[in-house]
């Protein structure tokens, strides 16, 4: 290799070499290369820019060392320290570098560049010099030198992409120190940054690069954050080409515009400040897979950590917002997810995004619906601030969407918060608070028909709510409290799931009790039904039908598998052994090599609803230990925001509850100890509960547990005579329930009960061939006479004296219903059962009339007990005269409607039609006990305020010439005699004046009553005997009409009549405790259509 030709300098043109080193030519070898340059090298290092005679002194050494000899040497050694000693060359001559040529100066900086490759190996021997090398450029900025150059660019390119390829995570901060220094001069002190060198920095940004070096990332990161007032404008305009102009061509980074704006954002915002505006341009696109982009881009803008975005650019945010409402879907979902981001990391953002979030709560797309609940959800489950309550709201609506999906993600996530901040306490009380309508929420789904809501339910409340996988005291703990704050309905739905789930458990009973009977087709025909009833209760019936099927066939074949089956829902299996138990059931029936199992998801689902996890023996001795310290006064009642009244009542309730489910769990002496305490309480509604608990688990008492059975036995007689009247009725259910010797029981206690007893053994019966009914009605009777006293010796309290009353006149009017035992009550019984609707006891009254009502309404009353509601008009009560005459109303349009629609009713109209009611109230009045003295004026009126009561309502329209029928139904009374009593004249006298009393009612009700009757009334033979003569009406007028006359009355409103003051004669009188304003009288002329002025008042 020739040496190529030197430059000479000034002088005489020779090349000094340092001293010692001797000249460096092709001739001698690579090692003595090396050698002498390394003595060159330190020459140069120790020179400065103040030494003005060695720098000309070396200038033609200098010049030697720029020739193509070193340049483009095959030892590495050689050119890193030729590319040393030039870099100490642009330091000492600065800052005019001795080379001249353009094209020299960029073959060296090239030269040097490639050198800088050796940065990457920091274990090689000659680092140091490469670190010297990079260390010299970045000081002097020699670089900057080739600013003067046409193509410098090439250089800048060349530099910035080795220095990114060759940084790692060997370096140290120096070299990431020098290495930016030198790239950061270039971009600060150029007159601008080409595309092209923007790209070799922005390509560290896209995520595939980022990934492979995370190091380059981090260079070009910090360059970015260093020249951003110089680079911004550069980056403005890359993107403006590419988004605004779409000239994708100018960069090959085109097609990573958005990843490189969130990157770009994250580094530094103020490097977008002119792109921002663009993406606005971008958001209305009309290309939906555009907007899409932008969307998934801002989203990310908008939702970084420390991002003030939306406060900085508002028309941005605010056109963002816009796109909730895309008519594309996929943007919408987008903007929906971007939303759990932003709530969590810009809480004051909220407010903005609740009002788009409610509109795509309702989204059409059932997608939407479901990452609208997920967005809340894992934003309230981060942070329960982050979510207001109207957002809360929106997951609360979506429990009852109409899509399953969305419905259970409502539901879990709902669940999920409940368990954090309630039942864990993870942000405190005030959390626990803003959520705790959660509870009654989830509960309140079980309403719903869906089986698939009500597995969720229980699923829900066994993971969530009450927690299964809790010690049995915190499980308890939970459920105590929890049903001591959950609402009315919440209650009743709980119940209804613990009820749900014991009769499946009695559907597996009965199915195994089958497996045990001999094979016949009654037994498989009984499977199948059992079966059914079984599918019914699980989710997606026809699979179901099927798998149980499966199943069932497994049962007959597998022994054991029926065995764990009986021990899961034995009354005595504990929480620990159904574990076990479904365990292994669902081992046997696990298929190894079958991923998916449709049947054994099916036989988990019956499983986890027949399996006891909450409620064993031991759970139910520690629901009595709490309810024990709420009565003492040392349970953490207050702390878990409950009173201990309420705490004690609502377990007693709970246990009331579960007595039903698991009564074998409670059956242990510590248990009933406690609730004998609970029943000497004064608080009824305990005393009461503690009662029922007892009569639904305390079956083996009387054998097994002789002391809880004496200490009982006395409060519970004291409750049944002494009690209030639930108290009463549940401590002979409970008498009747648990003791052998119940007869002797009952009939220490009361009588009220044996009539109650009496009536059933007779409606049971069905037909009174041994008589038993007519001693039965003769005692009822007696009962009624006696005023509820049959011994008359007044040893009765008064209040347990209304209640056999009340007891008789139900009895009688129960078998009344009984058409068999209708026929033998007798005029004088009907009459003594219709007076209770006038016993002096307000209450009896009240609940006679409600019986009577509900028995007519449902026509299982004859229709001559609808007479006894015109007796409710002497009723000193107003609301009860306004009740009645409700009742009346309903009961008569109940009759002429199912006339109408049942042509058949027409053969019995005499039973059904309601104006036949007329013959029986004429005769129940004329038998008034108070209807004593027929002419005198006061007893008068009261018998004209019963008639207008009743037939007030009856005439209110005129069907059918009603009111011609009415008054020809009276005549042909008068034309009779009182079958009750025919030859008593002084009776027959009554029932005569009862009845003119009422003909001139009906004529002053109604001026068509005067036609003529197409139909001849039917009188009950029962009641009125038919005489073989008619007798002379005129002339038997003049008898008692001579003491009366009548006038034309003003119409009067209905009210007017009825409400009345009343002092009524006989033998109970009432006792008024309406206001003054119920007891004025109304005794004029617009009252009714008896005029008190009218009628002489006989002394």
């Amino acid at each position: 290799m020739e040496f190529p030709q030197q430059q000479k300098p000034a002088g005489d043109g020779k090349i000094i070499y340092p001293p010692g080193v001797k000249e460096i030519t092709d001739k001698i070898s690579n090692d003595e290369v090396v050698k002498r340059l390394k003595m060159v090298v330190k020459t140069y290092m120790d020179m400065d820019q103040d030494s003005e005679e060695e720098k000309q002194q070396y200038l033609s050494l200098a010049l030697h060392l720029a020739s193509e000899f070193f340049l483009r040497n095959p030892n590495k050694d050689v050119r890193l320290l030729v590319a040393c000693c030039l870099a100490d060359i642009f330091r000492i001559y600065a800052p005019e570098a001795p080379y001249t040529s353009h094209d020299k100066l960029k073959d060296i900086f090239l030269f040097i560049t490639r050198q800088l490759k050796g940065l990457e190996d920091t274990k090689s021997p000659q680092f140091n010099r490469y670190f010297y090398l990079l260390e010299n450029l970045a000081w002097v900025k020699s670089y900057n030198i080739c600013f003067e150059l046409e193509d410098c660019n090439e250089i800048f390119i060349q530099l910035f992409k080795t220095l990114f390829s060759v940084i790692n995570n060997s370096h140290n901060q120096k070299v990431q120190m020098h290495m930016m220094d030198l790239m950061s001069s270039i971009i600060m002190e150029g007159d601008g940054v080409t595309q092209e060198l923007l790209d070799t920095i922005l390509i560290n940004l896209i995520p595939a690069h980022k990934n492979l070096n995370k190091q380059a990332y981090d260079l070009a990161k910090t360059l970015l954050k260093r020249t951003v007032q110089t680079i911004e404008t550069c980056i403005a305009n890359f993107f403006n080409q590419v988004l605004v102009m779409g000239k994708s061509s100018v960069s090959d980074l085109s097609e990573h515009v958005f990843d490189l704006i969130q990157e770009l954002f994250a580094i530094d915002p103020m490097l977008l400040t002119s792109v921002m505006p663009q993406l606005e341009f971008k958001l209305k696109s009309n290309d939906g897979e555009e907007r899409l982009a932008v969307v998934r881009l801002l989203a990310k803008l908008f939702g970084a950590k420390d991002s003030e975005l939306a406060s900085q650019n508002r028309p941005l945010w605010q056109c963002f917002l816009g796109r909730f409402n895309d008519i594309h879907v996929p943007v919408r979902l987008e903007c929906v997810k971007f939303a759990s981001h932003c709530l969590m990391n810009h809480p004051d953002l909220a407010r903005d995004l609740t009002e788009y979030l409610k509109v795509r709560s309702h989204d059409p797309e059932e997608a939407i619906r479901h990452d609208v609940i997920v967005t809340i959800i894992n934003a309230g489950k981060k942070d329960l601030n982050l979510v207001n309550d109207q957002l809360l709201g929106f997951v609360r609506e979506r429990t009852l969407d109409k899509r399953w999906r969305v419905r259970k993600e409502a539901m879990m996530g709902l669940a999920q918060l409940y368990k954090k901040y309630c039942l864990h306490h993870e942000a405190g009380k005030e959390s626990a608070q803003k959520i705790s309508w959660i509870k009654d929420k989830l509960l309140h789904i079980y309403y719903q028909n869906s089986i698939d809501d009500k597995l969720l339910v229980e699923k829900i409340f066994a993971q969530y709510m009450v927690p299964h996988s809790l010690d049995t005291e915190e499980k308890m703990k939970c459920l105590y409290y929890l049903y001591a704050c959950l609402d009315t309905n919440a209650v009743k739905a709980l119940n209804e799931m613990w009820k749900c789930q014991n009769m499946l458990r009695g559907l597996v009973k009965e199915l195994l009790d089958l497996h045990k009977l001999p094979v016949s087709e009654a037994n498989n025909t009984a499977m199948f039904g059992k079966l059914m009833s079984i599918a019914k209760n699980l989710p997606d019936a026809g699979k179901a039908q099927d798998f149980m099927k499966k199943f069932n066939q497994v049962l007959g074949e597998d022994e054991k598998l029926r065995v764990q089956l009986e021990m899961l829902i034995s009354p005595t299996c504990s929480c620990k052994q159904a574990e076990i138990c479904v365990r292994e059931i669902t081992r046997k029936l696990t298929f190894p090599k079958q991923p998916t199992n449709p049947f054994l998801e099916m036989v988990k689902f019956l499983l986890e609803r027949i399996a006891p996890v909450h409620i064993d023996s031991e759970a139910i001795s520690a629901l009595v230990k709490l309810l024990n310290k709420s009565i003492e006064g040392t349970a953490d009642d207050d702390e878990e925001g409950v009173t201990p009244d309420t705490a004690i009542r609502s377990g007693l309730e709970l246990l009331k509850v579960l007595s039903f489910t698991h009564p074998t769990a409670f059956h242990s002496a510590e248990t009933y100890e406690s609730l004998l305490q609970c029943l000497k309480m004064e608080d009824d509604k305990v005393a009461e509960a503690a009662i029922q608990i007892f009569r639904n688990t305390g079956q083996k008492i009387e054998t097994e547990l002789q002391q809880i059975r004496s200490t009982l036995i006395p409060i519970l007689h004291q409750k049944a005579k002494r009690g209030t009247p639930h108290q009463a009725k549940q401590a002979v259910h409970c008498i009747h329930a648990i003791f052998n010797n119940k007869e002797v029981q009952l009939a220490q206690i009361f009588e009220v009960q044996a009539i109650k007893l009496l009536v059933r053994w007779l409606l049971g019966m069905k037909n009174n061939q041994s008589k038993s009914a007519n001693s039965t009605l003769r005692l009822l009777s007696a009962m009624l006479v006696s005023e509820g006293d049959l011994t008359e010796q007044k040893k009765i309290s008064k209040s347990d004296m209304s209640r056999l009353r009340l007891a008789a006149g139900g009895a009688i009017m129960k078998l009344a219903q009984e058409p068999c035992y209708h026929d033998i009550i007798t005029p004088e019984q009907f009459q003594l059962c219709g007076l209770v609707i006038n016993d002096e006891c307000y209450q009896v009254r009240q609940i006679f009339a409600q019986k009577l009502h509900l028995a007519l309404v449902k026509l299982l009353l004859p229709l001559e007990y609808l007479a006894v509601f015109a007796l409710c008009a002497k009723d000193p009560v107003k609301e009860r005269r306004a009740h009645a005459r409700q009742c009346l109303l309903k009961n008569i349009s109940v009759r002429r409607e199912y006339i109408k629609q049942n042509p058949l009713a027409q053969e019995k109209l005499v039973s059904l039609l309601p104006e036949y009611v007329v013959p029986y109230m004429i005769h129940l009045l004329a038998h008034d006990p108070d209807f004593t003295k027929p002419h005198e004026y006061e007893q008068l009126k009261d018998i004209k305020e019963c008639l207008w009561f009743m037939l007030e309502v009856l005439m209110t329209k005129n069907e059918n010439n009603s009111h011609a029928f009415l008054r020809k139904m009276v005549e042909n009374i008068k034309q009779t005699k009182d079958a009750q009593c025919p030859d008593d004249a002084k009776a027959n006298e009554k029932l005569y004046i009862v009845c003119d009393v009422a003909l001139f009612v009906i004529a002053n009700k109604s001026t068509a009553c005067h036609l003529d009757s197409p139909k001849d009334p039917v009188l009950p033979s029962k009641f009125f005997l038919i005489q073989d003569k008619r007798r002379p009406h005129a002339k038997h007028e003049s008898r008692h009409l001579s003491h009366l006359s009548f006038k034309q009355p003003k119409p009067a409103p209905v009210l007017g009549a009825v409400n009345k003051p009343l002092t009524v004669p006989g033998r109970r009188i009432f006792t008024k405790t309406t206001p003054a304003s119920d007891t004025t009288s109304n005794t004029s002329t617009n009252s009714s259509p008896l005029s008190s002025s009218t009628i002489n008042k006989n002394r």
